[in-house]
């Protein structure tokens, strides 16, 4: 397993919504660098990577894309 970044976010609320997006099409995804994120205030200084599977990226950049996200 080799974890790659799919996309960064603003903030750690729409990292989450991503990620549950993943998970309701059965992609498991994490959320890495949201305290970073938290601690300058959450307005982007430091973006909220959404990592996944390599072997899923295609996938879950396909539904994202799709989900509008």
């Amino acid at each position: 397993m080799s974890l790659v970044e799919l996309a960064k976010f603003r903030t750690k609320v729409e990292a989450d919504l991503a990620r549950l997006e993943l998970e309701s099409h059965g992609i498991p995804s994490m959320i890495f660098d949201a305290g970073l994120n938290s601690m300058f205030g959450g307005g982007g200084m430091i973006a909220v990577r959404l990592m996944v599977d390599d072997e899923d990226r295609d996938e879950a950049a396909a539904i994202l894309t799709k989900a509008g996200g």
